[in-house]
């Protein structure tokens, strides 16, 4: 068995990135960036005011305060897209509204709260430093300054920034088609009414949601009996996609034969087994360039050897700088006892408790039991040498989420 850690190496030498595409940045939310963004001006554009309020020069106010207010001339109102007429000249003062353009002669904004206005003339009961309430040139983003990075997944936020200079267009990386195809008589459609002996493919719709989730799109090619020529089929029907995913049939079996219909079609198959569990029975080669993944057919296994290889084969087909999985140190509430040899995957629900995050297993942990990956945010991941885990340890985890 090749240990998780090489198998992994081994899975991304083989991943190429995927070319980029224009997009609208209206379609890019949650799209991988594919080149460096650079601002071609100052945000903001010019110093503006942060408040409604006076703007002024602060030295005018030395001493202000509700017993001793200065009184200024009212001498001009500014609206937010206007531009001042007048020059803010010394005990002089123009009614200024949030995001206008600071007019020339006033280093400072005083709110409208510490004011009090009649006629003309406006009271000023605070004193105020030069470039308070006021937004410089250049102080969310400066021109030439990169704003966003290439492999950055892009939130509502970038797109605003985007906006923000002025960009229509950006080019994000391709999204990555995966192929998913079930394995194994016992499987059937949704829609029909399972017979004695039969389940629901639920791995194929567990697997299109990671798929999904990762940044990639699904394609599903259904289910394949146990019968060499059917796979081999549905297989080839898969070859249009960036990577191909088999679930089950990868075990050792009398009706096992993902690997042995992979082998000849012509996959270069790079490993077969594992030292982890769930996962153990996986195998990974390339068939015409593309990388295939036969995944055990159980559906925790399924679903935990898609998190460990499968999505950080797409992320890097999508340029991603890294995984963005959150690993911390935990508390472990139970004791766990593991088999040695092999790197165990737990799922957990982990949280911050009393200045430390703390961990538990969602209860029975067979691959069969899907229920204990729906209840999971976490992993609790356990090295190949322990065998024993007592509560109390610190463990490794990653959030899931």
């Amino acid at each position: 068995m090749i240990r998780v850690e090489n198998a992994l190496k081994m899975v991304l030498s083989d991943i190429r990135v995927l070319d980029s595409e224009p997009v609208k940045i209206t379609a890019a939310l949650n799209r991988i960036l594919a080149e460096d963004i650079y601002s071609d001006f100052n945000i903001p554009a010019f110093d503006n005011s942060a408040m409604d309020g006076y703007a002024i020069k602060s030295i005018d106010t030395a001493g202000s305060s509700r017993r001793t207010a200065r009184i200024f001339d009212a001498v001009d109102t500014l609206k937010a897209g206007d531009v001042a007429k007048k020059i803010v000249k010394h005990n002089q003062a123009i009614r200024i509204m949030t995001g206008a353009m600071l007019p020339k002669g006033a280093d400072s904004v005083v709110m409208v709260e510490d004011t009090k206005s009649e006629n003309r003339c406006v009271e000023i009961f605070k004193e105020i430093k030069k470039g308070e309430n006021v937004r410089k040139t250049g102080e969310d983003l400066r021109k030439t300054e990169k704003i966003i990075g290439k492999g950055a997944l892009l939130k509502a936020a970038h797109i605003g920034m985007l906006a923000s200079i002025g960009i229509q267009k950006i080019k994000v990386a391709k999204m990555p088609k995966v192929a998913v195809l079930a394995t194994g008589d016992e499987l059937i459609d949704l829609g029909k009414r399972p017979s004695p002996g039969k389940l629901y493919s639920s791995n194929t719709y567990s697997l299109c949601g990671q798929i999904k989730a990762s940044g990639a799109i699904p394609k599903e090619l259904g289910i394949a009996k146990d019968d060499a020529a059917e796979l081999e089929r549905k297989v080839r029907s898969g070859l249009d996609c960036d990577i191909i995913l088999t679930s089950g049939g990868v075990s050792v079996g009398d009706y096992d034969m993902v690997k042995s219909v992979l082998a000849r079609i012509g996959t270069n198959i790079k490993f077969w087994r594992v030292a982890m569990k769930p996962g153990k029975p996986l195998v990974f080669g390339k068939i015409r360039g593309i990388p295939v993944f036969g995944l055990p057919g159980n559906p925790v296994s399924s679903m935990v050897s898609f998190e460990i290889f499968v999505r950080p084969a797409i992320l890097k087909m999508l340029g991603r700088k890294r995984d963005y999985r959150n690993e911390v140190e935990a508390v472990l509430e139970e004791s766990i006892a593991k088999k040695k040899g092999l790197k165990y995957f737990l799922r957990a629900r982990t949280r911050w408790e009393d200045g430390s995050y703390v961990t538990r297993t969602t209860g029975a942990q067979g691959s069969g039991i899907l229920k204990s990956m729906a209840l999971a945010n976490s992993l609790i991941i356990l090295p190949e040498e322990k065998e024993h885990i007592k509560k109390g340890e610190k463990v490794t985890v990653w959030f899931l989420n």
